[in-house]
């Protein structure tokens, strides 16, 4: 183990950022590193958010500090879409050159009934397929076609291709939590180096 906090425990670089994006709606500070073991406050002001992303940082053993301050007066959409550009920024930020990094992750999450697929690929191509069946409309105060907001964002400003499928499920918190711990643990698997090819671009292209 290193004791130069500026490598992780690869010997390798530290993959860390931090972003800062500040707009007439949202002021946003976002810190990752993508080597962590899942510490962090999260503060987006949309406790349910929070809770999600909690799961991110838990499930992906990312460290993740963000803190949001939005006109959620007017209601939750710009801070949870903004939250989800920030935070994209942040990955891409922090996986550099993405050399020697598996590229590819997937994961299965049940949460109680409900089933969740997660794919990732860290393609440097943004795109978002999902098909989540919404079995109503809110969970508690916190309007579902939000979630597909925050995913935009992210994956559109972290240039990764995502596919999450709710295979199985009723309870819309459920949906939605098990495809958080999905997407996590597929993006951790992303992310984590492969150690037979450390020197290498995961890409015939030996571009992203």
């Amino acid at each position: 183990m290193t004791t130069d906090s500026n490598l992780n425990l690869h010997g390798r670089p530290a993959r860390t950022a931090t972003v800062e994006r500040n707009t007439a709606e949202t002021q946003i500070t976002c810190t990752v590193n993508l080597d962590g073991t899942g510490q962090g406050i999260v503060d987006t002001g949309v406790p349910f958010l929070d809770h999600m992303i909690d799961q991110i940082k838990r499930h992906g053993l990312f460290d993740l500090d963000i803190k949001c301050t939005g006109d959620t007066y007017i209601d939750d959409h710009h801070s949870v879409e903004d939250t989800g550009i920030t935070l994209g920024q942040a990955f891409n930020k922090a996986l550099g050159d993405k050399k020697g990094i598996r590229r590819y992750g997937h994961f299965y999450a049940p949460l109680d009934e409900s089933l969740t697929r997660a794919v990732v690929d860290l393609s440097g191509r943004p795109g978002l397929h999902m098909d989540i069946p919404f079995t109503r409309s809110h969970v508690g105060t916190f309007d579902v076609d939000l979630f597909s907001e925050f995913f935009y964002g992210l994956v559109n400003h972290s240039w990764m291709t995502v596919h999450l499928d709710n295979l199985k499920g009723k309870n819309s918190h459920h949906q939605i939590e098990s495809t958080f711990k999905a997407f996590a643990r597929a993006l951790r698997m992303a992310c984590e180096y492969d150690e037979r090819a450390l020197n290498t671009l995961p890409s015939t292209k030996e571009a992203f």
